[in-house]
Parts: C-alpha cells; sequence; structure tokens
C-alpha cells in the first residue's frame, strides 16, 4: 500500500492567505508589482516560483512556509505570539481578553481627571487675578 502524499496547492494557499488578510487581489498584485489579471494566473496555479512566494509572503506578513506547506482542505490556525516576523503558519488562536466597559471607564476617568486638573488651574488664575485687583484698590 503506498501512502497517499497530501498535495499543496500554491496558488489556492495564497488565495486563501490573501482572503484570510481581507486583501483583495488588486491591492496584492500591486504590493507584489503585477497586475491583477497576472495574480489571478497565479492563484490558479499548482506551484509559484520561489521569487514571486517570496514578494507574495512579504505582501501578506507570512513565512513562505505558510504557502507552500499548507494542504489541500487544512484549516488556518495562527498563533499571535513574539515571533521574529509576526507570523505563524500554524498554531492557535490568540485572542485578548478584556472589557471594553472597562477600557471606556478607563478613559472616561482619565478625561475627569484632566478636566479636575483644568478647573483647579483655572480657579487659581481667578483668585490670582482678584489678588491683583485687590492690590489696584
Amino acid at each position: 500500500m503506498e501512502a497517499a502524499v497530501k498535495k499543496s496547492n500554491h496558488g489556492a494557499n495564497v488565495r486563501r492567505w490573501r482572503e484570510w488578510r481581507n486583501i483583495n487581489q488588486d491591492v496584492l498584485a500591486e504590493q507584489i508589482g503585477v497586475s491583477q489579471a497576472t495574480l489571478s494566473g497565479y492563484e490558479k496555479k499548482d506551484k509559484i516560483e520561489q521569487e514571486i512566494l517570496e514578494k507574495i509572503a512579504k505582501a501578506l506578513d507570512i513565512p513562505v512556509e505558510a504557502i507552500t506547506e499548507l494542504n489541500d482542505g487544512a484549516s488556518i490556525n495562527i498563533f499571535s505570539g513574539t515571533w521574529q516576523d509576526n507570523s505563524s503558519a500554524n498554531g492557535y488562536i490568540h485572542t485578548q481578553n478584556f472589557n471594553p466597559i472597562d477600557k471606556i471607564v478607563e478613559l472616561y476617568d482619565e478625561k475627569i481627571a484632566l478636566y479636575e486638573r483644568m478647573l483647579k488651574e483655572k480657579e487659581q488664575a481667578i483668585s490670582l487675578l482678584h489678588d491683583v485687583l485687590k492690590e489696584k484698590k
């Protein structure tokens, strides 16, 4: 029995990554210096030349291996960490858990503190002006 080798389709993987990044063909084509029609042709190819793969990977901010080693039918799971190139072809989705209401309250508190400082400075300026006026009388 021969083991089935999963085939990596470079063009389909480029399309998957482009769509995952929410980039349309026109934008990616411009970033790599080709026409939209040429990029469309790349997305239909089984294998893409290394030089082109490197340009596409750089534009999509992913390693070349994310295109060349992603097998048909595989899902894209992103692990967001402190990698040198800020990307990874596999891993887990990492999300930051925070309550947006807490962030709003924090911003509100900062604005209140700023307002209170400004009000205090204004009161000091008014007090100084009253003192100056008293001296003139």
